[in-house]
């Protein structure tokens, strides 16, 4: 599709998108804002935190605090991590929280370009300063994704693509255990729960390759960190992953 036609489609997908929700934030019901937007207004967008250095050098969680050299957290020093590196663009939580939960559990795909910008403002310049070969979404188990419908990480990985044109590969992973969510696990559980999820199908051009795993939230990395190696042992060079989003552990 030429880009004059892309910004014609996407004109008319917007207009229809207005005559059927209202120009009104979803979240506060006070303030403008447009299916651009994500229909999240600018006072709701206030308090949402962006993820600033100084952070874990392996999986981005944030410290509070003024520090002068490289640190690992001791979330990373408890568990082995196999990506290079994890980041996410804002915390878990307040409208940001509010909206992923509504949008995974909900299907409010409405709020999609608001998350998708927050990955983007983060991940775009960051990925375009090294060489990374495609894109990668933690799939879900078919189960899951028939129930819920559609696979938020993929859906988020699709824009994070179109945006650096770092290709996306959307089926080369497969999840082939059905686990057990993970919000109420510790952190040894966690990794357990999902060490044996994840394959890579059968004759992926893996060799030497550099991968972006993308996936809305990060809290221990042991999600991200299954893929990630289980994309090491089919060949892949290194593993890094972007979230939108970063549980923040007590």
């Amino acid at each position: 599709m030429s880009a004059r036609l892309f910004r014609e489609a996407k004109c008319l997908l917007d207009t229809a998108l207005s005559f059927f929700y209202p120009e009104v934030c979803q979240i506060c019901d006070n303030e403008r804002a447009t299916a651009g937007e994500g229909f999240v207004g600018e006072r709701c967008r206030e308090g949402i935190r962006w993820i600033q250095p100084p952070f874990c050098e392996r999986c981005g969680l944030p410290f509070e605090g003024d520090l002068s050299t490289p640190f690992e957290c001791s979330n990373c020093l408890e568990l082995e991590l196999h990506f290079c590196h994890a980041r996410s663009a804002v915390a878990a939580r307040g409208t940001v929280l509010e909206v992923l939960h509504r949008y995974k559990y909900q299907r409010a795909l409405w709020f999609e370009p608001f998350l998708a910008g927050l990955l983007i403002d983060r991940a775009a310049p960051a990925l375009r300063q090294e060489n990374w070969d495609m894109i990668v979404p933690v799939p879900l188990h078919g189960l899951k994704q028939s129930e819920r419908e559609f696979n938020q990480a993929e859906r988020l990985a699709r824009r994070l693509s179109a945006a650096t044109g770092i290709p996306l590969r959307a089926r080369l992973l497969n999840r082939v255990e059905s686990t057990r969510t993970q919000t109420q696990l510790s952190r040894a559980e966690r990794a357990a729960n999902v060490r044996r999820a994840f394959v890579v199908r059968h004759k992926a051009p893996l060799q030497q390759r550099n991968v972006v795993v993308v996936d809305d939230v990060l809290t221990t990395g042991a999600t991200t960190s299954a893929c990630a190696k289980v994309l090491l042992d089919a060949g892949a060079s290194k593993v890094c992953a972007w979230t939108v989003a970063r549980g923040l552990l007590n």
